[in-house]
């Protein structure tokens, strides 16, 4: 008689793996994440986690993709129930499901933009996509805002020459933006990013353990600046 393999005995072995993988950095943190040990707590050989992830830094990767992927749903799922609503109304959900996403799931979070893993660099072909995306919900308000003329940034500062290539390679990926719109959301992402990086390292006195009257302070502050 056949017996059933170990990978039979999982539905989604797959899944399986990477929901370890994030129990596994919650516990002891990325740098230390082992497929061995990942095997061994769901009871399955070595060998049955390199049919999906042949290293470490394969399963990293897929990790990090579907943090980013996590984060887009997230803003786009906000953004579109105000799709009946004032561009603002958008913009500020988008904003506000951005830290929600990151206080729901601190582990991703930290694993896009935390301490980086020794040993691991991304492949940025393989990540980018996601990555863009995840931006993209906040672009393509900024880029509506820009086409009914209701951006306030005069004096904005241009790209600069040589790196117009890189916006091209983004819009590959996440849609075909404006470059002004492009970049009014890269500031305006990194302004409320550092806010919600305090805020998930518990780096936020005085304000205390809870940042969100200071970042709706912050988005009110963004959306009197740029928006008319």
């Amino acid at each position: 008689m056949v017996r059933p393999s170990k990978k039979t005995q999982i539905p989604n072995l797959q899944e399986a793996i990477k929901e370890t993988a994030w129990k596994q950095i919650a516990e002891t943190g990325a740098a230390a994440l082992s497929l061995r040990a990942i095997a061994r707590e769901l009871k399955i050989t070595a060998p049955a986690i390199y049919n999906y992830f042949p290293d470490r830094d394969a399963l990293v990767t897929a990790l990090i993709i579907d943090a980013y992927t996590s984060s887009g749903d997230y803003q786009f799922a906000s953004r579109d129930a105000q799709a009946g609503g004032d561009l603002v109304e958008r913009l500020r959900a988008i904003g506000f499901s951005y830290r929600q996403w990151a206080l729901d799931y601190p582990q991703r979070y930290q694993l896009i933009f935390g301490t980086p893993i020794p040993g691991y660099q991304a492949p940025m072909m393989e990540v980018l996509p996601s990555a863009a995306r995840s931006l993209s919900a906040l672009v393509s308000v900024i880029e509506e805002l820009r086409i009914v003329n209701r951006l306030n940034a005069d004096g904005f500062p241009a790209v600069q020459p040589g790196y117009e290539q890189m916006f091209d390679v983004w819009r590959g990926f996440a849609g075909d933006y404006d470059i002004f719109s492009l970049s009014i959301a890269m500031i305006i992402w990194s302004r409320v990013h550092g806010l919600v990086s305090l805020e998930v390292a518990g780096n936020m006195p005085p304000f205390g353990v809870d940042g969100s009257a200071l970042y709706r302070y912050e988005i009110e502050s963004i959306i009197g600046q740029f928006i008319k």
